[in-house]
């Protein structure tokens, strides 16, 4: 049985809906946003059908992409549907291209409610069979990995599968912990070797006397300490991938072994005479400019260009924020399977910092930031205290000066400072969960002197807990 939630003060909505939606449905109301929120954490949603007066909290510069945001993460695939006299039509549809997925406008009419639906439910039907289609590509087991609402990592996604079937070389460029060798082992997985083994190496990790020893195998004796002949990357992978990771470290010697393995197959092992034939498809990553090391003479440009023959750029977290939320909710549900605990949502105010962020460390900074707030956490949602205080200083200390406007001097004072007071008060209410009292501690000031800030800036203490 689906469940619609009505979120309005007009008295025609919700018995309308209600009995529009009769049969297969659960219909609740709520006159709130808080309200609508305090349901749904606690139970599924498939339909939401909110007043816009109630969306924007009368706001006339609301940003609804914002105002939609708490509602779509707790549940990403829930159906929003926003409802508005006809003199508001313009925001409606500002509204729902800021992500809602319908509008109705009052006095509502039954029909028109069952067009709407009809309109959705074709619209998800049409979306699944797309993603069927889609996904006959991709294995079941990596479902999760190939998930964005990124256009740019799309475009990745769709080179990956281009060239996963051929035995082509793959160079995949990008930042630290964008996931460089989480999507080699795709690639790997969706290839005509995938069956073979997979064999990583990072070689910033190596030893530059080790570097060739590791790749290529050494015979004993080689050189001291070599008691025995040992077997190299190259041979363990014949057959199948090997993924060479930070390929830019490795050095001068090492790069001319590399080069012969891939344009002949051909390579000897280090203190060896016999040459070795081996059958691997190469897989390099690079978070260094290897065109620019070229230049600069410290990477070999013969090699560069065998290693670039099918490049793939990764975009960094920063250019994709869009996947965040899908990121959270993949790594808390891998946390949720290892505890005892349950988190199923985060807090909006911690998604807002999540999007001003610069993600130095990208999407390996994001996993330790989210693994570390769920180990303090003590709720079931992860709320802005478990994290550190650096994500919310960048919204306190920026001030938007108005611009097209004449103002005074003691104007653009006057609303610098109340920027500053208004987010000021919601940082403290969120790392104190709404708490009026601890919250007034903080900040040194009175709870009366607290509540008339908040009135004056129209902040409810429901919003942060």
């Amino acid at each position: 049985m689906k469940s619609i939630l009505v979120v309005s003060n007009e008295a025609e909505a919700y018995p309308i809906i209600a009995s529009t939606y009769k049969t297969g449905y659960t219909v609740e109301k709520t006159a709130n946003k808080t309200g609508a929120l305090e349901l749904l954490q606690k139970r599924r949603c498939d339909l939401i059908f909110i007043d816009l007066d109630v969306l924007n909290n009368q706001d006339s510069k609301v940003n609804y992409k914002e105002a939609l945001q708490p509602l779509r993460q707790l549940f990403p695939s829930v159906e929003i549907i926003v409802m508005t006299r006809q003199d508001n039509i313009r925001k409606a549809v500002n509204a729902v291209k800021a992500g809602a997925d319908d509008y109705l406008t009052y006095p509502l009419d039954a029909e028109e409610l069952k067009l709407v639906s009809a309109n959705l439910n074709k619209t998800r039907i049409m979306q699944s069979e797309i993603d069927y289609l889609r996904d006959q590509f991709w294995q079941v087991d990596t479902f999760e990995l190939v998930r964005t609402n990124s256009e740019s990592m799309q475009k990745v996604f769709q080179q990956i599968r281009t060239v996963s079937p051929t035995k082509s070389t793959v160079l995949l460029v990008g930042e630290t912990g964008t996931g460089k060798s989480v999507l080699a082992q795709l690639i790997h997985k969706h290839s005509n070797r995938k069956d073979a083994q997979f064999i990583s190496v990072h070689c910033g990790a190596i030893p530059d006397t080790l570097v060739e020893s590791e790749m290529f195998g050494h015979e004993k004796g080689a050189f001291t300490g070599a008691v025995r002949r040992k077997l190299g990357k190259f041979e363990f992978a014949t057959g199948g991938t090997i993924f060479l990771d930070e390929i830019g470290t490795i050095t001068p010697a090492a790069q001319i072994k590399l080069l012969q393995v891939l344009q002949d197959g051909n390579y000897q092992r280090v203190g060896g005479d016999e040459t070795l034939k081996t059958d691997v498809r190469v897989i390099a990553a690079s978070n260094a400019d290897l065109k620019k090391m070229c230049d600069e003479g410290t990477f070999r440009k013969d090699l560069y260009y065998r290693l670039n023959v099918f490049p793939i750029e990764i975009p960094p977290l920063r250019e994709r924020l869009e996947d965040i939320p899908l990121f959270i909710e993949t790594f808390l549900s891998n946390l949720n399977q290892f505890s005892l605990k349950e988190i199923i949502s985060i807090h909006p105010l911690v998604i807002q910092a999540f999007e001003r962020y610069s993600w130095p460390g990208n999407i390996r900074e994001l996993e330790n930031l989210v693994e570390r707030a769920y180990i303090l956490e003590a709720s079931s949602m992860l709320t802005p205290e478990s994290f550190p205080n650096e994500l919310f200083e960048t919204e306190a200390t920026s001030v938007v000066i108005p611009t097209g406007k004449q103002l005074t001097l003691a104007e653009v004072r006057q609303q610098g400072v109340e920027e500053i007071e208004r987010n000021y008060l919601k940082d403290t209410l969120a790392r104190k969960r709404g708490k009026i009292n601890d919250s007034a501690r903080d900040a040194g000031i009175s709870c009366r002197q607290l509540n008339k800030l908040m009135n004056r800036y129209g902040l409810r203490k429901e919003e942060f807990k």
